[in-house]
């Protein structure tokens, strides 16, 4: 973390390229840091290492030079950074093509005069730090640096469109650097270093040209922008736009292919996710709306206009973002993320001066309150700015999007979420009107691949947003998709199948599958060609049975609950392959109809196994126990896990120091139950082992799992078993059931 009160050159350094030539930043390895105290020799480790990736576009963290530094070191330094720039020529420019071209020439230019400065700058002793000289050459090296941060920007591939709805930005910022270049140039002192006429004249030429360099919009540009609104108001009114139109905007900006529309999504994606949480910033709203719109363009142009794509390729979309999160997010737990003042996870995180991170609304108040220090060092702080720290908040966002965490704040700032019923615009609203239309007709009438590509895309949309999944049922996609279920082509059924999983989410959606498709779900479950296949039927059938109707028809097929028991028992299914199917089976369970059916199935011996097998304190022994203690609920229940031992595996879980709460929890939970369908007999066992107590106390001081209640009841039926058994409760009737008993151990 930085802290606020830093030196440009340590803030900026946390975004640098690592192409930059580091030796530019410091003269002497061990010079120390006068606010932070890091030892710039790492530092610069730490900017060589870092990447640009988590920049956003149009903003450039330019890093000033240090003051010691030689003037050779600089020239060494810029003629690199000039070269980097040289090396996007061959690169395609999304907008301002024409003013690029002109700036990479002068460019070189520049790269003649510094390269014969270099030779000719004698002893370098002679130029101070604050010589006119350096000085001026320290401000081209900032100047070089936000150009190709700029020139990085407008040739990105994801960026392409929002980069050419952003041209007269562009046009702004090139036209200030530009110019700048030619302020610096002024300023040097071309006489100190004795360059030939030719260079001399070579400067005088190129400080000419930037002075009265005027970049504007350029005229291709303006008119690709008027297309791209046009579209746009086309969509508001759910009016499909011309493909030819739509193909020259795409040819223009350089998205060509089907993996170049993911990466735009993806691209806008992040950036709506990140306007979003700078709600408070100016034009929020309206840029979040573009953005919006620009998205809905893209996905049409997916979905309609670039719908070529290989088989295998459609991991462009589902894996590679997920897996960036997912890299991104490994490890963290709530705590990572929660304000050390609050403890809750930070809504609006910030940076204080001592470089420690705060939610802003518990960091204001302590500052309000009349505290001048750091809450966690105790530092007396100098000054009390707040800097947002966008890079955590990003994080969090992502951390709460994959494990389904709310914020608290969020629902009274209104803040929205990608599974928002509609989006922030009227032409993404329309253009993904025309999409589900496209991709059902696609259904309805396509050949085999046409098939293939649609259903694909209908995995992708249903995925992506609830609006979505309501523009297709809407458009009729849900009984096409179910008849491609019996599809002989593996690839389309598992995309199908994917797609009515993601539709079963849907209330109406839910409906139709029930009524249409329960029979084919449960055929697929058992008989799907690819292991994939079936998972996603399994997950459809706990979507499906949260409707309790919906829960008594799938216990009614008798091939439902065995078919999600196979996938438990089966050795060629991971965990969470197993998790899923146990979530079904906890789905159906809620009805009490399906109580039995499930025993029936031989749940209590797979499960009991299964945790036998498996590494004690994982996710998959939490579920586990979950679902046997849902099924210790009734007698027979009890009765199936006692006498295959699950009282004694229980008690050894609860008893291990290696376990989660959560894991405590739910044995406990299973204890309690089979306590109160055991009776005394069960308590009795408990009692003879002397781990039970202390393990309990410890789930009871763990309130937040919700385990403290059950903990409680346990703890207190144990000691009354034991005033009743030393008689110290006189002719108190006993409180345990005695109807049913069993061999306990």
């Amino acid at each position: 973390m930085v802290s606020s009160h830093a030196s440009p050159t340590f803030v900026n350094s946390l975004y640098i390229s690592p192409t930059f030539h580091v030796a530019v930043l410091l003269e002497k390895t061990n010079h120390k840091h006068p606010k932070t105290n890091f030892d710039l020799k790492s530092r610069s480790s730490m900017i060589h290492t870092k990447t640009g990736s988590g920049r956003r576009i149009l903003i450039f963290p330019a890093v000033q030079p240090c003051e010691s530094i030689s003037i050779g070191t600089l020239l060494d330094s810029l003629i690199q950074l000039a070269g980097d720039i040289l090396a996007f020529k061959s690169k395609h420019f999304s907008t301002n093509k024409q003013s690029f071209r002109e700036t990479l020439r002068r460019i070189q230019n520049l790269v003649i005069i510094f390269e014969e400065i270099r030779v000719r700058v004698g002893n370098p002793r002679r130029f101070f730090h604050d010589s006119p000289a350096l000085l001026s050459l320290k401000e081209i090296h900032v100047i070089f640096q936000k150009l190709k941060f700029l020139i990085e920007d407008c040739t990105r591939d994801g960026a392409r469109l929002c980069m050419m709805m952003n041209s007269d930005q562009v046009s702004d910022h090139l036209r200030v650097l530009t110019r700048s270049i030619s302020t610096s140039l002024v300023a040097f002192p071309v006489a100190s270093v004795d360059l030939p006429s030719e260079v001399n004249d070579l400067v005088d030429l190129v400080v000419r040209q930037t002075r009265k360099y005027g970049v504007q919009p350029e005229t291709n540009d303006i008119r690709v922008m008027s297309s791209v609104y046009r579209i746009l108001a086309l969509f508001e009114n759910r009016v499909s736009p011309d493909p030819d139109e739509i193909n020259r905007i795409l040819d223009y900006v350089g998205i060509k292919k089907w993996g170049d529309c993911v990466k735009e999504i993806n691209f806008l994606g992040e950036e709506i996710a990140v306007e979003r949480l700078d709600e408070k910033k100016k034009n929020s709203n309206v840029r979040v709306e573009l953005l919006s719109s620009l998205m809905g363009f893209i996905c049409y142009c997916r979905c309609v206009i670039l719908p070529r794509i290989e088989r295998d390729d459609h991991h462009l979309y589902h894996e590679d973002d997920t897996k960036k999160d997912q890299d991104l997010i490994r490890g963290l737990k709530d705590e990572d993320l929660l304000c050390p003042i609050s403890l809750e996870i930070m809504m609006d995180p910030v940076v204080i001066e001592t470089g420690h991170t705060y939610d802003r609304s518990s960091i204001t108040k302590w500052i309000g309150s009349g505290n001048i220090t750091c809450p966690k060092t105790g530092k007396i702080l100098a000054s009390t700015d707040l800097v947002d720290n966008v890079s955590v908040r990003r994080v969090i966002y992502k951390h709460c999007r994959a494990n389904g965490i709310v914020l608290a704040g969020n629902v009274g700032r209104r803040r929205k979420t990608q599974d928002d019923v509609v989006p922030e615009s009227l032409a993404a609203t329309g253009a993904g009107k025309l999409i589900a239309k496209f991709l059902t007709s696609e259904l309805l009438n396509g050949g085999k691949e046409t098939i293939y590509r649609a259903v694909r895309e209908i995995r992708v949309q249903t995925k992506t947003s609830s609006f979505n999944r309501s523009c297709l049922v809407k458009s009729g996609a849900v009984s096409p998709l179910l008849r491609l279920l019996r599809s002989e082509d593996s690839k389309i059924q598992e995309n199908a199948m994917a797609g009515v999983l993601n539709l079963s989410k849907h209330v109406t959606g839910k409906s139709k599958i029930a009524g249409e498709g329960l029979k084919i779900i449960v055929e697929i479950l058992n008989e799907g060609a690819k292991t994939e296949t079936r998972l996603y039927a399994a997950s459809a059938l706990f979507y499906l049975s949260s409707d309790e109707d919906y829960s008594k028809l799938i216990g009614e097929n008798p091939d439902s609950i065995s078919g999600l028991m196979k996938i438990v028992k089966g050795e060629d299914y991971g965990g969470s392959a197993k998790r899923n199917a146990l979530l079904a089976v906890m789905g159906l369970l809620m009805q009490s109809d399906n109580h039995w059916r499930v025993l029936a199935a031989g749940a209590v011996p797979i499960l009991l196994d299964l945790l036998r097998s498996e590494e004690i304190g994982g996710e998959l022994t939490a579920d586990c126990l979950a679902t046997l203690a849902k099924l210790a609920e009734y007698p027979d229940g009890t009765i199936g896990v006692i006498r295959r031992g699950g009282l004694k595996l229980a008690v050894k879980i609860l008893s291990s120091s290696d376990v989660s709460p959560a894991v405590k929890q739910h044995s406990v939970g299973l204890i309690l139950n089979l306590c109160l369908n055991g009776g005394r007999d069960v308590v009795g066992v408990l009692v003879k082992n002397s781990l039970v107590m202390g393990s309990l106390y410890t789930v009871l001081s763990n309130g937040e799992y919700g385990g403290s209640k059950k903990a409680s009841a346990l703890i207190r039926m144990i000691h009354e078993f034991q005033e009743r058994k030393t008689g110290s409760s006189g002719s108190v009737e006993p409180s345990l059931q005695r109807g049913r008993f069993v061999h306990a151990w």
